[in-house]
């Protein structure tokens, strides 16, 4: 069985590369790109049953219907993806298990947000997420 798994190693060698490659720069992307996407959510986020109104940063106005439908495509397509590319790692090198996470945070499914609260009222990963917030000078996250 080795022998077999090191000829195909052999023959295969600049794919797994490629693949290893990709693997490793998700997942230094996904570790920097964290606090980031934490300090971004919304502090009232979690509060209530209804998901925020998209408002804009700049004027605070509720964005154009077009733009907040352009948007939803796009993350779902986005989040597709990446769930298509997580169960490829499952298989190949890579964190399958977290990018299909985190393409299931990015689609529009139902029981999302009832998941998303379920998580988040952990307090050992509500204190995590806060603790990432503080880092960046942003407030705690509410959750009712």
């Amino acid at each position: 069985m080795w022998e077999a798994l090191g000829a195909f190693a052999d023959r295969n060698s600049t794919v797994l590369s490629i693949a290893a490659g990709f693997s490793l720069l998700a997942f230094v992307g996904g570790l920097l790109a964290l606090p980031w996407l934490v300090a971004a959510i919304p502090e009232d986020y979690f509060v209530g049953d209804r998901r925020p109104v998209p408002v804009s940063r700049r004027t605070g106005r509720p964005r154009h219907p077009a733009v907040v439908w352009s948007a939803r495509i796009g993350k779902n397509v986005a989040g597709g993806t990446l769930i298509l590319a997580g169960v490829a790692m499952l298989v190949l090198p890579g964190q399958g298990v977290l990018t299909i996470l985190a393409g299931v945070v990015l689609t529009d499914m139902p029981g999302k947000r009832r998941l998303e609260r379920a998580i988040v009222r952990r307090s050992l990963v509500l204190r995590a997420l806060n603790a990432l917030r503080r880092r960046r000078g942003v407030g705690p996250l509410r959750v009712d």
